[in-house]
């Protein structure tokens, strides 16, 4: 939860900084109307629901204001999935986006406490959390089939003191399909949820913290480092919760 909370507060400061969504991952059409005024309003929710997700007394109202942002964020990217399907980038796209859901999904189960009767209710369910789990599965396995489909584009992210970096895009592109296919077919199914989340975590220290360093006032580098950031807590959430429901389980058949 406090790593989800410092990306979305990174990600509501650059907005305000820039009067700008979080450019590719944000593709708010330049002809909207009051499209500034928007990125600065879009800041302002991230930003203070990032700061009051830390709070324990406010975690609820957090969740339940930021949950139906990212799935307005989300949405931004479906019509890229009907104008151009064939084209893998798309599919990745919305899979980066799909992870981020299914985290706000899970952290809205666990922390918004909504009152009895509560038409959301489903939502917060057991079996709304596996269906955010599945969800989170599914997409893994076009984010895989990107770094193979455009293996060289992956391979220049990897840091250049690795040896072989094409095979490194290999073996990342094959890690997100396998923990897709653990998470969806419950075969090791922690296991590979925490393995996708520490793999993007790994990706967002090594290869944009570096840039980061590199470039400081990059707004790119700033942006992607936080983009990826709120991924990687978002995948490990969702972890969290594949874990509790196996504990349970083990609990109960004990």
């Amino acid at each position: 939860m406090t790593a989800f909370a410092i990306g979305v507060i990174g990600l509501g400061v650059l907005a305000l900084i820039y009067g700008d969504f979080a450019m590719v991952w944000q593709p708010v059409p330049d002809w909207v109307p009051g499209r500034t005024a928007l990125a600065y309003a879009s800041g302002v929710i991230m930003l203070l629901g990032g700061v009051a997700l830390l709070v324990r007394a406010t975690a609820a109202w957090s969740v339940r204001i930021l949950f139906p942002y990212i799935i307005v964020w989300t949405s931004l990217k479906l019509p890229a999935l009907f104008a151009a399907p064939k084209m893998e980038a798309v599919w990745l796209g919305f899979g980066e986006l799909a992870i981020l859901f299914a985290g706000g999904w899970v952290l809205f189960a666990n922390l918004a406490d909504l009152p009895e009767g509560s038409p959301l209710q489903a939502l917060t369910s057991e079996k709304g959390v596996r269906v955010a789990q599945m969800f989170f599965a599914v997409w893994l396995i076009p984010i895989g089939i990107s770094h193979i489909v455009y293996v060289q584009a992956t391979a220049d992210l990897v840091p250049a003191w690795l040896p072989y970096r094409q095979g490194w895009a290999y073996l990342t592109g094959a890690g997100h399909i396998a923990a897709g296919l653990g998470v969806l077919f419950s075969v090791f199914p922690r296991v590979a949820a925490f393995a996708e989340a520490a793999m993007i975590g790994a990706f967002t220290i090594l290869v944009w913290g570096p840039k980061i360093v590199a470039e400081p006032k990059s707004r790119l580098n700033w942006t992607a480092f936080f983009i990826s950031w709120a991924i990687a807590a978002a995948a490990w959430a969702v972890a969290q919760t594949v874990a509790q429901k196996q504990a349970a389980t083990q609990k109960t058949a004990s």
